[in-house]
């Protein structure tokens, strides 16, 4: 089920939004110029774990897996990443948001069950 196109690009579109959240953290966290720093930061930190640790042949992936790792350590990274977006939101003071983006994630989650199980199995 987790490997069908329109899936997919529900995966794709929550994880530009868990990008977008966390830069929403670095803009709303401070005032100082330093806000700036944070807006680009958060997200790339965020993108760079998940674009770099991989599980070896993950049929939703290319395959390629620059650094890998089993699969519980990559679903700790997604859920880290995906549920930090929300969890980003509710720290910037944005709790409906947050609240959107937790319940997108837990029904993105319940309908690719097939994939949580086969990363908690590798």
């Amino acid at each position: 089920m987790s490997l069908k196109p329109a899936l997919l690009g529900v995966r794709f579109l929550l994880e530009l939004i868990a990008l977008v959240s966390f830069a929403a953290l670095g803009w709303r966290v401070t005032d100082n110029p330093s806000r700036w720093l944070l807006v680009v930061l958060l997200p790339v930190l965020a993108a760079a774990a998940w674009g770099v640790f991989a599980v070896p042949d993950d049929p939703s992936r290319s395959g390629a897996a620059p650094v890998a790792v089993p699969g519980p350590v990559r679903l700790g990274i997604e859920f880290a990443v995906l549920w930090g977006g929300a969890a980003a939101l509710w720290v910037a003071g944005l709790p409906r948001l947050a609240l959107f983006s937790a319940a997108a994630m837990l029904l993105y989650q319940v309908v690719a069950y097939d994939r949580v199980i086969w990363l908690a199995k590798r």
